[in-house]
């Protein structure tokens, strides 16, 4: 009754030519251990706090500005193309 028991064969495979530590088929972000936001399965509460808390704490003050004179300038390009009245907000 040999032949009603199967075994699979187990392959243990190592890359020939990775000197290195850890599984080198490991997907990771670059950047994952930078962030406060990746890591653990936490919650969306937990996760939404600390990606405040990093923006907060973070030091591109200049690029946050930046970001938000072009959003400024792509709106205004736009109004322009629809032909948007902008006088409306006037007062005469």
């Amino acid at each position: 009754m040999k032949f009603l028991r199967r075994t699979y064969k187990k392959f243990e495979y190592k890359p020939r030519y990775y000197k290195g530590e850890g599984n080198p088929y490991e997907i990771r972000h670059k950047f994952d251990e930078y962030r406060t936001t990746t890591g653990k399965n936490k919650s969306l509460k937990s996760k939404l706090n600390n990606a405040i808390e990093e923006l907060r704490s973070s030091d591109s003050k200049g690029a946050n500005r930046t970001i938000l004179i072009v959003i400024a300038i792509l709106v205004f390009i736009f109004l322009y193309i629809i032909d948007f009245d902008l006088s409306i907000f006037l007062e005469n």
